[in-house]
């Protein structure tokens, strides 16, 4: 289609030029072989890293919306001693130091934790023993926390997110939910399938995947409802893991008092933004190895551009020399040849960019994600000045050193 574009605007009859612009490409039409080339490179080199940069993670976005990988919680904290009362409760923490003065406007959502591997993408080996927790399902109901990436189809009802704890399945088995990746990758498993776990009494636990949550700070585990967990796992009590929802003026404070105050028992504390960048990280940094490939297709693309300014000023030098005897100006005539190349890059990028948001369409903003426009945006334009750059001086040392001589010449 741009072939055929080019083609035309060559085969056009010649008449009087309206622009310096349109007159640019009109001239860049007639080697059309040679900008077909340089358009392909450049875009090629913008759709590589375009394609690859929109996938990759940014957690910083709307890190405290309910909606986002962080659920909105401060804090995610683990303990190595089970903490038997529910926080939440008047006396939870009392035996610890801490009453509810002490900690306004913070709640928890406490977790209660059967060992075993670790399903995320940390976790490089298959997790075929993953770790189950139990959760009161009503407390992330009640937030409207975290979003669902899949939902199985095979019940007879479909609820919503978090409601599907609190499901009976006709085939005996239990309701689990897991981060969508750590089903996917992690457990080599996939929505609806069923994952079989040994519990507390030696037999056979079958607990269905029933839906996958958004890119979150879930990742490594697999959650049942509360009732279930202490149903089968009586030997895990208490709670070894929890969600931590605090005021961001007081994130800092309140996480100073949990820390001193639950050091006994081995309490962990992370911030929920940080943990979702670590989680976060290990996608990141293979999308950055393949997106150094296409950012030296662009410096190529940048070079190669440079380039094909001096071919085509060596190949025209007589075509300058005539221009510049019926009164162009040097500066007229740079201008014309940034304007003709430009033309190039900016088509060439624009193509290449484009092509890239429409391939990624489909995962743009997908819940739980969010995509770091700022560094894509930042490259484009660093990969546009360097092809201004380029032509400018290509261009500035021809028109020096060929226009003169050749007026001089017989």
């Amino acid at each position: 289609m741009l072939s055929g574009w080019l083609m035309r605007l060559e085969r056009e009859q010649v008449g009087r030029v309206k622009s310096l612009f349109l007159w640019a490409l009109r001239n860049a039409a007639r080697r059309r072989r040679r900008s077909l080339a340089t358009i392909t490179l450049l875009a090629f080199g913008a759709f590589l890293v375009m394609a690859v940069g929109a996938n990759k993670l940014d957690a910083s976005r709307d890190a405290r919306l309910r909606s986002s990988g962080t659920g909105g919680f401060a804090f995610w904290a683990e303990s190595s001693v089970p903490i038997m009362q529910n926080p939440n409760a008047p006396e939870g923490l009392e035996n610890y130091g801490l009453y509810a003065d002490d900690l306004p406007e913070v709640s928890f959502v406490p977790f209660r934790v059967r060992e075993g591997e670790e399903a995320s993408c940390l976790n490089l080996n298959r997790a075929q023993r993953p770790r189950i927790m139990g959760v009161d399902p009503d407390g992330l109901i009640s937030r409207q926390a975290f979003s669902f990436a899949s939902s199985w189809k095979g019940h007879s009802r479909e609820p919503s997110g978090w409601q599907w704890l609190h499901e009976v399945l006709e085939d005996g088995s239990i309701p689990g939910i897991a981060d969508h990746q750590s089903i996917l990758w992690a457990m080599g498993k996939k929505v609806g399938d069923v994952l079989e776990v040994m519990d507390a009494s030696g037999e056979v636990l079958r607990i269905r995947l029933v839906a996958g949550v958004a890119n979150s700070i879930l990742q490594g585990s697999v959650l049942i409802a509360e009732s279930h967990f202490t149903q089968h796992f009586q030997g895990a009590a208490g709670y070894k893991a929890f969600l931590v929802d605090a005021p961001a003026e007081s994130q800092k404070e309140v996480g100073e008092k949990l820390s001193r105050s639950l050091e006994d028992v081995g309490f962990s504390l992370y911030d929920s933004l940080e943990r979702m960048n670590a989680f976060n990280a290990v996608q990141n940094t293979y999308l950055s190895t393949f997106q150094l490939l296409g950012g030296l297709g662009l410096i190529l693309g940048s070079f190669g551009l440079g380039a094909v300014v001096l071919r085509n000023l060596q190949d025209r030098r007589k075509e300058w020399a005539i221009l510049a005897a019926v009164g162009f100006s040097s500066r007229r005539l740079r201008g014309l040849v940034c304007l003709e190349h430009l033309a190039l890059l900016v088509i060439g990028l624009l193509m290449g960019a484009g092509s890239a948001v429409l391939a990624t369409w489909p995962s743009l903003g997908k819940a739980g994600e969010g995509v770091a426009w700022l560094p894509l945006c930042m490259l484009m334009l660093g990969m546009f000045l360097a092809g201004l750059f380029w032509t400018w001086a290509a261009a500035s040392r021809l028109m020096v050193r060929q226009v003169a001589p050749l007026l001089q010449g017989p």
